[in-house]
C-alpha cells in the first residue's frame, strides 16, 4: 500500500523557515511528478510547488521565497519554506503520480503569526 507522509509543519512568526517533508513508502517506484499542494480555510486547493522529472515549477505567490526538492533514494520530496507570509497559513499536502495513478498525503498545517 502506498503511503505519503508529510511532516515538518509548525507555528511559526513572519519572516521564519520551515522545511516540510514528504516521504513515500509501499512503493519502489518513481514517481513521475511529485509537487505541494495548500489548502486555507475557506480556499480550495491550490498547487505550490511540483517536480516533474528534476524539473521545478512553482506558484506565482511563492517563487523566490520556497523551493522544492527530492531525494529519489530517500523517495521523499522536501519544501524550504523561507519569509514566511501570514497568507501562508495552510494545511500542506504533497502529491505523487504514476502514470494515471495518484497519491496524497494527509496533510501537515503551517500556520505563520506573529
Amino acid at each position: 500500500q502506498v503511503q505519503l507522509v508529510e511532516s515538518g509543519g509548525g507555528l511559526v512568526q513572519p519572516g521564519m523557515s520551515l522545511r516540510l517533508s514528504c516521504e513515500a513508502s509501499g512503493t519502489r517506484v518513481r514517481f513521475n511528478v511529485m509537487s505541494w499542494h495548500r489548502q486555507a480555510p475557506g480556499k480550495e486547493r491550490e498547487l505550490v510547488a511540483g517536480m516533474i522529472g528534476s524539473r521545478p515549477h512553482y506558484a506565482d505567490s511563492v517563487r523566490g521565497r520556497f523551493t522544492i526538492s527530492r531525494d529519489n533514494v530517500k523517495n521523499t520530496v522536501y519544501l524550504q519554506m523561507n519569509s514566511l507570509k501570514p497568507e501562508d497559513t495552510a494545511v500542506y499536502y504533497c502529491r505523487g503520480s504514476v502514470g494515471t495513478n495518484e497519491y496524497w498525503g494527509q496533510g501537515t498545517q503551517v500556520t505563520v503569526s506573529s
